[in-house]
């Protein structure tokens, strides 16, 4: 059972929809909600994590570095009447660690799974056919459009190389089968590009 309400989800969606959102916006959401409705059965909390993917990008402005945290906070505000303390924390942290895609040190292995795969799915597009990948380049790029063309360049392909630099950009065996090989394939060609 859904956690948020369809106001709540209807607030989401206007923020999502915004016209500075090129990527970080509802289609993104729309395609984590089907990669967990694909993979529900390996979710311990599927419903915790849904709430995740909805809240995870709520802030997002390209300039700020804590639109992660903003968007939990805002998480933990709206669903601290339907959720229960721990499971909430659990929320927040999945929504946090975001920003790193680095696994939240929960003590139960259900919980930890459920964040590597949140945060595997938020990292998928890497993954996706070259096409898809490009288009998802460009986007960013629309989100970036106050930086310089040089510093562009410059910062995106160390965010690029930083994933490519990790032994696994997934944490997951089931999206480092499914996705690690045309991530790395990806990164490679865009590094390039931008060089």
């Amino acid at each position: 059972m859904s956690l948020i309400d369809e106001g709540t989800k209807a607030e989401l969606i206007r923020l999502y929809e915004a016209m500075d959102r090129h990527y970080h916006g509802i289609r993104h959401i729309e395609a984590l909600l089907a990669l967990l409705e694909a993979h529900r059965t390996a979710f311990a909390d599927p419903d915790a994590v849904e709430a995740a993917i909805w809240f995870h990008d709520a802030i997002y402005d390209s300039r700020r570095k804590d639109n992660e945290a903003l968007s939990a906070a805002l998480a933990a505000d709206k669903l601290k009447e339907q959720v229960d303390a721990p499971r909430l924390a659990r929320i927040v942290a999945m929504i946090e660690a975001t920003a790193t895609h680095e696994v939240p040190t929960f003590e139960d292995a259900p919980a930890r799974n459920d964040a590597a795969l949140l945060l595997d799915m938020d990292l998928s597009i890497l993954g996706a056919p070259p096409a898809t990948f490009d288009a998802y380049e460009a986007d960013v790029r629309r989100e970036y459009g106050w930086v310089s063309e040089a510093d562009w360049r410059a910062g995106r392909a160390a965010v690029l190389r930083n994933f490519l630099a990790r032994p696994r950009i997934f944490h997951t065996n089931l999206f480092v089968a499914r996705f690690e090989a045309q991530a790395r394939e990806n990164m490679e060609r865009s590094i390039a590009h931008l060089a």
